[in-house]
């Protein structure tokens, strides 16, 4: 029978520990869903599987394209697919883990198939909101998508030049090409009843510090040196991996911007942020997967997951 996992929450929430696990107990195959593990440039700062993780379980879809590219959700659910599907060829259990929400619900629920952006118009509307900030953005698209306005804050910078440029590109407005949505890759498949999905919500205050202390971890570990590395690449500082977390604090510090300690207090501060704004959206938008309140246990494992899965 085929099945699957699934495995989402907040950064720095015990995720990998949990499909390690897994992995071990049930032959899986570990596959990313975290939008900045994709990127080969940053291992560390993303906090991506380590050589002893790695060789615990085999693990896919990490670090496999280059920082100048692009990863769209649409992009990373095809090749996702691909790997759930040669887990099953190869009769183990595939462990979907990361952070990337919008990654989980292209894959089981499909995507407006919107034309590709020119790198010119994209460019352009990152260019403006740098410039101008995201709530200009905003007003524009209060004038040409009032749907799309109407569910984003003015300061929700990415998804406002997402929209911005759709409609400038295409002449269509996002909230048009969404009412388009293909199915989800995972449709095709009739597993509904064998793919368990988990949402790993610690306790808030456990998360922040535990986001504090890994990210001291990451830079006793060298990730000064990998985003040192990666700014020497001169990339535009637009693309996804010039914006991971911790990456624009750390380039400042390079920079001459701000101390070594400034820009540490500053990436974890907007690590605590990003986690919380994920705890808000896993809460709001996948209330009906598994919930774990607390950070897993060995007894809560064995006791929940061999039960859905046996042997």
């Amino acid at each position: 029978m085929k099945r699957a996992l699934f495995i989402a929450g907040p950064t720095a929430g015990g995720k990998s520990a949990f499909a390690l696990k897994a992995a071990s107990e049930y032959d899986g195959v570990i596959i990313n869903a975290d939008s900045m593990q994709v990127y080969r440039d940053l291992q560390v700062i993303t906090a991506c599987p380590s050589e002893l993780e790695e060789q615990q379980a085999p693990h896919r879809l990490y670090r496999f394209l280059d920082g100048a590219k692009t990863c769209s959700a649409a992009f990373w659910a095809e090749h996702a697919m691909h790997q759930i599907e040669q887990a099953w060829a190869e009769d183990k259990l595939p462990i979907l883990v990361g952070g990337t929400g919008m990654y989980f619900k292209v894959l089981l629920d499909g995507i407006a198939r919107v034309p590709d952006i020119p790198d010119e118009i994209r460019q352009e509307v990152r260019r403006q909101c740098a410039e101008a900030g995201s709530a200009v953005l905003h007003t524009e698209l209060q004038m040409s998508d009032p749907v799309i306005a109407k569910r984003l804050a003015p300061g929700d910078s990415q998804r406002i030049c997402r929209a911005v440029e759709v409609e400038r590109a295409t002449g269509t407005p996002l909230s048009e090409w969404q009412k388009k949505t293909e199915p989800g890759p995972m449709q095709a498949h009739d597993i509904k009843g064998a793919v368990e999905k988990f949402i790993l919500l610690p306790e808030r205050e456990v998360l922040y510090e535990r986001c504090n202390r890994r990210f001291d971890l990451m830079l006793e570990e060298g990730g000064l040196r990998e985003v040192e590395a990666l700014l020497e690449r001169n990339l535009s500082r637009e693309l996804p991996v010039m914006r991971a977390l911790g990456v624009p604090s750390l380039i400042a510090y390079l920079e001459g911007s701000n101390s070594l300690e400034k820009a540490s207090d500053d990436a974890k501060m907007q690590t605590r942020r990003f986690a919380k704004r994920q705890l808000t959206w896993f809460r709001n938008q996948f209330s009906h997967w598994n919930t774990l309140d607390a950070q897993y246990s060995e007894s809560y494992f064995d006791n929940l997951v061999t039960k859905l899965f046996k042997k």
